[in-house]
């Protein structure tokens, strides 16, 4: 059974887990009050103000960040080969008028893509970027469309821009993806992703047989602010995505959801 419910890039969290968390200790707690717990409901009411001092002010989403990001801190030193690989993973599209453009966490990514791209040509290698991703906003065109436009306007040629415009979750960009290196046989593959999604992201290409090497194409970072700020929310929402997934990962393992593990070289 495989896990459509894999979720999505944690820039593209739709949901706001800590602010639902908050709201429903606010009302436990108004709950409590109403039923005369008044020890209860003052014991939630101050958890409730910890957690919003917590969390928006910097320490929450900072410790979160801290271990799906640090690993990939340093960029790795890329031994190309004879035929090289880099996979893009998109970060959503927008529709500004009648056009179809990349989202606001993209950018950091294509230009990382296109750098590395060109280092791959200087070291006289074949070089490839594929752009994986479909249409999960229902903009009309795949993320993989509106992505390889930009990257071919940043200097990649367009022959070299693979495309992979099916996946609509990082689950499917590891499983659709696998076709389309095994197509190309790649023996160097490089994953270019946001820093925060390359932990989960890694986990998906290796179930699917693949080990790429990571490069963070950006780094989020908590603001310590003496007071409460929508953007340390709005980080703890991300990281919180991207534990839910790595969680759910492994919890369709243990239940035998996720198809078979594939080994590195098996076709």
């Amino acid at each position: 059974m495989a896990p459509h419910s894999h979720t999505r890039v944690g820039a593209n969290l739709e949901e706001p887990v800590s602010l639902t968390i908050l709201c429903l200790l606010v009302i436990v707690a108004a709950v409590c009050a109403a039923r005369g717990r008044r020890r209860a409901a003052r014991g939630l009411a101050v958890v409730s103000g910890v957690l919003v001092m917590a969390i928006g002010c910097g320490p929450v989403p900072a410790w979160l960040l801290d271990s799906l990001e640090k690993p990939f801190e340093n960029e790795p030193h890329i031994q190309w080969g004879a035929r090289n690989a880099i996979v893009l993973l998109g970060a959503g599209t927008f529709r500004v008028g009648d056009a179809v453009e990349p989202g606001l966490f993209s950018y950091p990514r294509l230009v990382e893509a296109a750098q590395l791209y060109q280092a791959c040509r200087k070291a006289d290698g074949d070089c490839k970027i594929l752009v994986s991703g479909g249409d999960a906003r229902h903009h009309g065109e795949p993320e993989a469309t509106v992505y390889g436009r930009e990257l071919v306007a940043l200097g990649v040629d367009k022959a070299d821009v693979l495309m992979e415009p099916k996946s609509m979750n990082t689950w499917q960009n590891a499983q659709f993806s696998r076709t389309v290196l095994a197509q190309y046989a790649a023996d160097r593959t490089v994953l270019v992703s946001s820093a925060i999604h390359l932990r989960r992201s890694l986990l998906y290409f290796t179930h699917f047989g693949m080990a790429p090497v990571p490069v963070r194409a950006d780094d989020l970072q908590a603001a310590a602010s003496p007071l409460p700020m929508a953007y340390n929310f709005a980080l703890t929402d991300f990281a919180l995505h991207e534990w839910i997934g790595i969680a759910r990962y492994h919890v369709y393992n243990a239940l035998g959801w996720n198809p078979a593990r594939i080994n590195p070289g098996d076709a």
